[in-house]
């Protein structure tokens, strides 16, 4: 089992299989991707020996995220190669939800059991307004095709923005009422690129974690794979409300996820200082020097990821690792 020096244990890979986003988001990509480096992102075969060696050191869940991960061409196959690994219980993914009502079931055929959908708005303007995508309406519909189809695990995500969304909470409520997913409001957090925007349009959760404690919410028990979300369910709703919070009071205390970079570069912390290359240890299939190097580079794990110190580490904006 992988452990730090704070007792922290690792069970959740946040693995990132592309940096390229087609979306422009207004906190991430305002100006749309900007390449600056070479496109070689780790093969099929790298990927599956980097999750086998992860695996056999306790990782039990893979999320696969980018960039966009739906616009690589082998996403399935890279989907059933992490859930056909030993060991791995739960394979989920992260995406922008732009081919999802095409491609949803080749992703649940594959073996994917959960999906987290970004959406910022459920007004189609404002939704436009922000990604720079008239995309909600199809989005919305496939989110219907996968509930249609099964997969029941589905996550929405929303970053507050003061200005964009803070004052669609109702809307997002009165959608959770009725559908069976969690909308999980994340505090928007200060990049390298974006700290004029974060600023201006920084909303605290405390609030929403206040009313729904007024209301009657209750905390669901988190199971040791979950991410840093406290989600709430209430009797007279079909899905559930999840806070992300990381600007709280020990927020890093219970981490225990660890991420990879689709350069094959493992960071320890989303805003650690750098990523640590390990893909020197993917091109044979013995994981013995994959998995020492793993161990050797977790001991620098900090205890904390100090954003409230104004620190962004490498992190210029969240598609490099999918947040």
């Amino acid at each position: 089992m992988l452990e730090d020096a704070f007792g922290r244990k690792f069970y959740y890979l946040r693995l990132s299989i592309t940096d390229v986003c087609n979306f422009r988001c207004n906190y991430c990509l305002p100006d749309g991707y900007q390449c600056d480096h070479d496109r070689d992102f780790m093969s099929l075969a790298e990927i599956t020996r980097l999750a086998r060696g992860f695996a056999q050191l306790g990782t039990e869940k893979i999320r696969i995220t980018g960039g966009e991960p739906a616009l690589r061409k082998d996403l399935p196959e890279i989907i059933q190669a992490c859930k056909n690994t030993t060991g791995i219980k739960h394979v989920a993914m992260t995406s922008n939800g732009f081919n999802l009502q095409q491609k949803a079931g080749d992703w649940i055929d594959a073996g994917l059991d959960s999906l987290n959908i970004s959406i910022d708005s459920l007004d189609p303007r404002q939704f436009k307004a922000i990604t720079g995508k008239d995309k909600l309406d199809e989005i919305l519909a496939g989110i219907d095709t996968c509930i249609s189809s099964g997969l029941t695990n589905l996550k929405i995500n929303t970053v507050l923005m003061r200005e964009f969304n803070n004052h669609e909470l109702k809307q997002f409520f009165d959608f959770v009422r009725k559908t069976p997913v969690t909308i999980r409001f994340i505090e928007l957090m200060q990049t390298g690129s974006n700290v004029d925007f974060y600023n201006a349009q920084h909303v605290s959760g405390q609030t929403i974690e206040n009313a729904l404690l007024e209301k009657g919410w209750h905390l669901t028990k988190r199971p040791k794979t979950a991410g840093p979300a406290l989600e709430y369910q209430h009797a007279d709703y079909a899905g559930k409300i999840g806070l992300i919070r990381p600007y709280s009071k020990d927020f890093c205390s219970t981490c225990n996820r660890l991420r990879v970079s689709a350069l094959g570069k493992l960071h320890l912390c989303l805003f650690a200082d750098q990523g640590l290359s390990i893909r020197d240890h993917l091109n044979d299939d013995n994981p013995q020097g994959l998995q020492s190097a793993i161990k050797a580079m977790l001991t620098e794990k900090n205890p904390t990821h100090y954003l409230q110190q104004g620190n962004t580490g490498a992190t210029k904006q969240l598609s490099m690792l999918g947040g």
